[in-house]
């Protein structure tokens, strides 16, 4: 109990390396960023027996036969108050009770014990009797075997039981050989267990302060992201304003611009269209006149007196009817003229309406600038405060008492390890020995059993059965004497063997109930944390302890659990009764200062749309009146030949006529005309071709720009409405909006800073789990698994050979009638029926 109470008293004072912090919750929020250097110890968490574990086992189930019951948590307690008392009236009935139910619980012990002691007072009295009777020739005494005729299946009998028994025997002293061997081993690991825990503490002396510091650099860290953000508030802040405008403002000016495109379109496509139309009204009229000149002189050359004379009058009159054919299209000349429309474009075109559209852009484009011009000042004003803040924090983390403690319980570590490293080497001599006198009672058990086998050897190998009692062989007698030796080897020391097994029996098996399985269950620890019980003024001794605030519920098992756990220190143990951590970084206190200087911020955006000349404008383009222009008359013509016939076909064919008449003057007065129609195709017709496919483009482009002009424009103008009414009712408020996002931005990093720090002080920081393994070592594997456990399994295996040994030492006593010479014997008619 001392040792328990040591080790938590260790973890105590390992509980005072910080003053400051809040209780929180052991799950971590769920998105740190930040993140404590992880620690490695070098201590294992948990301890295997390994394949010896078995034979604990044994003895956990034999004890757990010998006693069943419960812990006794309430008998316990009021033990260890009366404890507290410095007189004790032991005939008071509270007492009495409780002296019963100590009784009640320890009774299979106390059988076990009483059994025990029982053996120890008969079996020397027992044995001096009995050699007293040996010696006065009874009790077997007499060198006299009477023949029995049952007497060989008795000496089998006798025989296989005592090897039985004899391996039964083995098996325990076996058991203790391993116990003994197991104490001497374990203990040499000691050193090793004791500097691996030192270090563990070392280890974590040392990195709390680090901790500490890597704590008050991610400050740096959280800084420099605000910083960034601030110097870049012109794409955070005016990139969200802009991004909140985009939406209403982008697809309006789109529209605007691609309407400017479409005005410059049709003034494009008006001038073509009008120079077009007056190039197609020169170019017919010198087509009309070309082929007028030219019927004039196939007339004239048709008058020649050979056209009278068959058969060339026919090829003549064919050609003189075909003259017709010779007109141009005489609408080409009259065309609209599209002079008001283009006139009425130029008007338009005078406001650069695209100027205006880029005007816009560019106002909308100039909104992160101005932000970033507007708030130099507040942004200044930010920056000052969150360097007061890494200040502050300094301050609180200067104002914690670490140091100082860490030095105090640095102090008692190694003052600690050198106590432990003093009184090793003395451990080790008695754990010398321990397992030398462990050596002497195995080996003289040892010794007991083999002058059984010896007996039983040479017994059996030398027994003759046709020898006689009296004549039996030098090896039969020798087997007898053996077993003899190993009775009396029995009888003289079984006794002093169970005082050892009882003494180790009752200790072993008193810690083992009522210290290692209750500290593994943790109902020790809830016997300790029985309010006024280690400390009659105290509610809760730990809380006491530490804080001298006993009404603070802080457990043993809380405490204990909470290390395992690797909680911190600052949660575990409640510290912020003496330095609440939570109201020095108080995070509404700081990021007042930073909302203060964000509600300062204003910022005056002027957005340009169109004004009212670009509406005018729009206006003024939708009333041209190009979506009302008669595009069809210009479309029909597009679609004729510009003369009556194709001219070229035509000059083909005169020359065909004029080549099958008579050679002469007309003949060639046909083929020049014929050559002049194919010029006039080439130089009049060619051109009006192209421009009347000019002219067709030109409308196409006229006809889609002034497909639903006015529906168009009056869309625009409503979306322009629309978004002049956002800017003019909804900007400030975009504005406000986005100020708060990112003022909420900027104190986010330093709430989630701040909530880091405290939820690191009170569940990370100086994480105790070192000093919980420290416990473990100390009491579940120096205590229980290196001494109790070893020594259990010694009591055990010793105890199972010394009791087995009453049964062994009287077949030992039958079986060596039968192997011993005999002085005297019965007669026999036939002895080799025996």
């Amino acid at each position: 109990m001392a040792l328990v109470l040591g080790s938590l008293l260790l973890l105590g004072l390992c509980g005072n390396s910080f003053s400051g912090g809040q209780p929180s919750s052991t799950d971590a929020p769920k998105a740190w960023n930040y993140e404590l250097p992880a620690t490695n110890y070098e201590t294992q968490d948990s301890h295997t027996a390994g394949p010896i574990g078995i034979l604990f086992e044994l003895v956990h189930i034999f004890l757990y036969v010998v006693q069943p019951r419960d812990f006794p948590e309430d008998t316990l307690r009021k033990v260890i108050q009366k404890a507290r008392e410095s007189n004790i009236d032991y005939d008071k009935p509270e007492n009495l009770i409780l002296g019963l139910k100590i009784v009640y619980y320890e009774a299979g012990i106390i059988l076990c014990s009483v059994l025990g002691l029982l053996f120890i007072i008969l079996m020397p009295l027992v044995g001096y009797f009995f050699c007293m009777c040996r010696c006065c020739n009874k009790c077997g005494g007499e060198m006299h075997q009477r023949q029995k005729e049952n007497g060989p299946f008795l000496r089998k009998c006798f025989a296989i039981s005592l090897l039985v028994i004899c391996i039964i025997i083995s098996i325990g002293i076996f058991c203790g050989f391993v116990a003994n061997h197991q104490v001497r081993t374990r203990i040499k690991r000691s050193r090793k267990l004791a500097d691996s825990n030192f270090k563990d503490l070392r280890t974590f002396l040392n990195e709390t302060p680090e901790q500490i510091k890597y704590i008050l650099a991610q400050y740096n860290t959280t800084k420099d992201k605000a910083f960034s953000d601030l110097n870049s508030i012109n794409s955070v802040l005016g990139g969200g304003i802009l991004d909140r405008l985009r939406p209403n403002i982008i697809p309006v000016l789109d529209e605007i611009k691609s309407m400017a495109t479409a005005i410059k379109e049709t003034k494009e496509a008006l001038e073509n269209m009008n120079s077009t139309l007056k190039s197609l009204h020169q170019q017919s009229t010198q087509l009309s006149s070309s082929l007028t000149s030219v019927k004039t002189s196939l007339r004239a050359s048709l008058n020649d007196p050979l056209c009278s004379v068959r058969p060339s009058s026919e090829t003549c009159n064919s050609i003189r009817l075909s003259l017709s054919q010779l007109n141009s299209n005489p609408e080409l000349r009259q065309l609209p003229p599209v002079d008001a429309e283009l006139d009425k474009v130029n008007n338009v075109l005078r406001t650069d309406l695209d100027g205006l559209v880029q005007q816009g852009y560019q106002s909308l484009n100039d909104v992160p600038d101005r932000v970033q011009s507007q708030t130099k000042t507040v942004v200044a004003g930010i920056k000052r405060v969150l360097n007061s803040i890494g200040s502050d924090i300094n301050n609180v983390t200067q104002r914690l008492p670490i140091q100082d403690i860490l030095s105090e319980f640095s102090v008692y570590v190694n003052n600690t390890e050198s106590c432990i490293h003093r009184n090793l080497p003395t451990l080790e001599e008695y754990d010398s020995y321990w397992w030398l006198g462990g050596l002497v009672i195995c080996s003289l058990l040892t010794l007991i059993v083999i002058f059984y086998y010896l007996g039983l050897l040479c017994g059996v190998c030398g027994y003759d059965r046709h020898a006689t009692p009296t004549t039996r062989g030098c090896v039969s007698n020798m087997g007898g004497v053996f077993l003899m030796v190993g009775v009396g080897l029995s009888f003289l020391f079984c006794w002093i063997l169970m005082i050892i097994v009882v003494l180790t029996f009752v200790f072993g098996a008193n810690v083992e109930k009522l210290i290692c399985e209750p500290y593994t269950s943790k109902e020790l620890f809830r016997v300790l944390d029985t309010p006024y019980l280690l400390n009659e003024d105290w509610e809760y001794y730990l809380s006491g302890k530490l804080f001298n605030e006993s009404k603070m519920k802080l457990t043993f098992e809380q405490v204990y659990s909470d290390c395992k756990k690797n909680r911190g220190t600052y949660g575990t143990l409640h510290l912020q009764n003496s330095f609440n951590i939570s109201e020095c970084l108080n995070i509404n206190e700081h990021t007042t200062s930073i909302s203060s200087e964000l509600e300062s911020l204003k910022v005056n955006l002027n957005i340009f749309l169109l004004g009212a000349a670009g509406r005018k404008n729009l206006q003024d383009f939708a009333a041209c009146g190009i979506d009302r222009m008669n595009y069809d008359t210009y479309l029909a013509q597009t679609g004729k030949s510009p003369a009556g016939v194709n001219l070229l076909s035509f000059a083909y064919d005169l020359e065909a006529k004029a080549n099958s008449l008579p050679p002469g003057n007309l003949r060639n007065s046909l083929k020049r005309d014929a050559q002049t129609i194919k010029t006039i195709h080439q130089q009049r017709v060619l051109p009006i071709e192209q421009s009347l496919s000019t002219l067709y483009q030109s409308v196409k482009i006229l006809q889609r720009t002034g497909n639903g002009l006015l529906e168009r424009v009056n869309r625009i103008l409503a979306s322009l409405d629309f978004a002049q009414n956002f800017i003019t009712n909804n900007i400030s408020s975009v504005i406000i909006e986005e100020t708060k996002k990112y003022g909420k931005t900027i104190i986010g990093y330093f709430e989630h800073y701040l909530q880091w720090i405290e939820f690191s002080i009170s569940e990370k920081v100086a994480s105790c789990k070192p000093v919980a393994t420290a416990l473990d070592t100390a009491v579940d594997v120096f205590l229980c698994s290196y001494i109790i456990d070893p020594l259990n399994l010694f009591w055990f295996g010793i105890g199972k050979a010394t009791v087995f040994l009453l049964p062994a030492l009287i077949f030992a006593v039958k079986l060596a009638k039968y192997y011993r010479r005999m002085d005297s014997e019965d007669v026999y008619d036939d002895p080799s029926q025996h």
